[in-house]
């Protein structure tokens, strides 16, 4: 979630031996406050071809950041579906792109219209935009809920969960069926406290 570029290329010097795979939050004060960081600066970063970037957009219209996404080599998009119009056109756009596609439920909205194309379902852990908020508890009738769509698809997607996360609650997330941790404020916290866990 940071807004300045200099602040995000520190954060991600601290990841570069640790993760190939890198969220990046993209913010345009419609849906969350602040606007973060210009895409396109990604390519300015020295390890940039190292990284496997996963997009989160939490904007206004997430289809027509795409392009961007695909500018900078976006290996996954995820969009909030309470920004769309339409689910199945954002899907259907990564996936001519070439991405992995996912599809981002803010902790209030109903998972609904999750087409077989899709990779990734994100459960937002408390209200989106709001970092180091303690995770809702209604996020793990979401995780039931998800896995039952995917009990009944050809297709299986991966569930995911995005803010709240930290090492007290991270085994019940994972115990409830929870594929992908998004975890920035937690692990960074940690890393700068000289925490070895």
């Amino acid at each position: 979630m940071e807004k300045r570029w200099e602040e995000t290329g520190e954060r991600l010097d601290q990841l570069k031996n640790v993760t190939k795979w890198v969220q990046i939050d993209v913010t345009d004060n419609e849906m969350v406050p602040g606007k973060s960081f210009e895409l396109e600066l990604l390519g300015k970063y020295e390890f940039f071809d190292k990284m496997l970037w996963d997009i989160h957009l939490m904007v206004k219209e997430p289809e027509k950041w795409i392009e961007k996404c695909m500018f900078v080599g976006a290996s996954r998009v995820i969009g909030q579906v309470e920004m769309m119009k339409s689910t199945e056109n954002f899907v259907k756009l990564a996936k001519d792109a070439g991405m992995e596609v996912g599809l981002g439920f803010d902790i209030e909205t109903k998972i609904e219209n999750v087409g077989e194309e899709v990779d990734v379902v994100l459960l937002m852990g408390r209200k989106a935009g709001y970092g180091y908020f303690d995770l809702d508890e209604k996020v793990f009738e979401k995780i039931k809920s998800a896995k039952l769509i995917n009990d009944k698809r050809e297709n299986k997607f991966l569930i995911a969960v995005d803010g709240g996360v930290n090492l007290n609650n991270i085994n019940r997330l994972k115990d409830a069926g929870v594929e992908v941790i998004y975890s920035g404020g937690s692990y960074f916290d940690l890393i700068n406290n000289g925490s070895n866990n």
